[in-house]
């Protein structure tokens, strides 16, 4: 029996945090979303010059917040690093992680933490000085590579330099202004990371046209939205929150135009998504309305991809991130 009960007491001393109450409920009392971001890749999540934050990954959390305040400006955004985001997260820190984060098996498995949704698809490469000449990844033998500690591109480097019979020196740093800083002082020969970060460091440099970003890719990443385990109504929730962007750009609707469809459309399944036929939100505790208004505040998924990580933004191509009517990876399930 005392055995027993201090098995008991342990329980109650490691649960997680969320056990306390459900973490919507407590984002509901609090009134605002608590969302982990980098807060230091341009085209991610990085503040302009009026201090607010902007790219994929904020615009993303402002449609989670959409789904439970119907207002994408009811979220704080909390920078984490490589380091700590996953502690953050566990610890009730933030609500959920929004932030350049592969999504890996261990991840989802062994940290507490639910992967619900990947929202972007990219993949790991290099970012060299175009002085050196180099124009593919395996003439990189011998090379010293700057990378994120506490991430999957240092293994990943380690797997494809072994792999391919080429040995490469890893110098890890904690931030991407301490990668890019040792990269333009000369204290390694290329940057590892995925292609958004490679894209957002070329952007920040002085001199963009110095620097070649290689087209070889020597590892997937699927990057999403984690959140803590043991709250599925949570979860859900920012899974559809981003399944509405998704399928508002494959029915047609934009910031644009969804007022006028919202008034004017008899297409039955468009309406059952606007919320106007069927209670969509119910599953959430959510408004009927909120793929509207997240199409209405922030747009559907390639208007959002394009004024962040596309042209308007990074430059980057859409490629996999493209819809699947159109050869890309994303696709919303059925509202229905």
């Amino acid at each position: 029996m005392p055995r027993l009960i201090a098995l008991l007491l342990i329980t109650l001393i490691v649960a997680p945090v969320a056990q306390a109450g459900t973490t919507l409920d407590a984002i509901r009392r609090v009134g605002y979303l608590r969302c982990g971001v980098s807060g230091m890749v341009a085209g991610m999540s990085l503040p302009d010059s009026q201090g607010r934050m902007q790219g994929f990954d904020a615009e993303m959390c402002r449609a989670v917040a959409v789904a439970i305040f119907n207002d994408a400006e009811k979220v704080r955004f909390v920078p984490t690093t490589a380091q700590n985001r996953f502690t953050a997260l566990q610890s009730g820190e933030v609500d959920m992680l929004s932030r350049t984060t592969a999504l890996t098996l261990n991840r989802d498995s062994q940290l507490g933490l639910t992967v619900t949704a990947a929202t972007f698809w990219t993949g790991q490469g290099f970012l060299v000085n175009r002085r050196l000449g180099i124009t593919a990844a395996k003439q990189l033998n011998g090379a010293t590579v700057c990378a994120t500690t506490g991430s999957e591109i240092e293994r990943n480097i380690t797997d494809w330099s072994t792999t391919n019979g080429l040995k490469l020196t890893t110098i890890a740093y904690d931030t991407p202004d301490a990668i890019v800083n040792a990269f333009l002082a000369g204290r390694c020969d290329a940057i590892s990371n995925d292609m958004i970060n490679l894209s957002a460091n070329r952007k920040r440099a002085p001199n963009p046209g110095d620097f070649v970003l290689l087209d070889d890719i020597i590892a997937k990443e699927p990057q999403g939205i984690l959140v803590r385990n043991g709250d599925p109504e949570f979860a859900q929730l920012t899974r559809w929150a981003f399944f509405a962007m998704v399928q508002a750009e494959e029915f047609g609707l934009t910031r644009a135009n969804v007022e006028e469809a919202r008034r004017t459309t008899q297409d039955a399944k468009i309406r059952r998504f606007l919320g106007l036929s069927d209670n969509v939100g119910r599953g959430f505790g959510s408004a009927d309305s909120f793929a509207y208004e997240i199409v209405r505040q922030i747009g559907n998924y390639g208007e959002m991809f394009e004024r962040t990580a596309g042209e308007q933004g990074l430059g980057m191509a859409r490629g996999p991130n493209r819809l699947w009517t159109d050869g890309g990876l994303h696709v919303s399930w059925l509202w229905q």
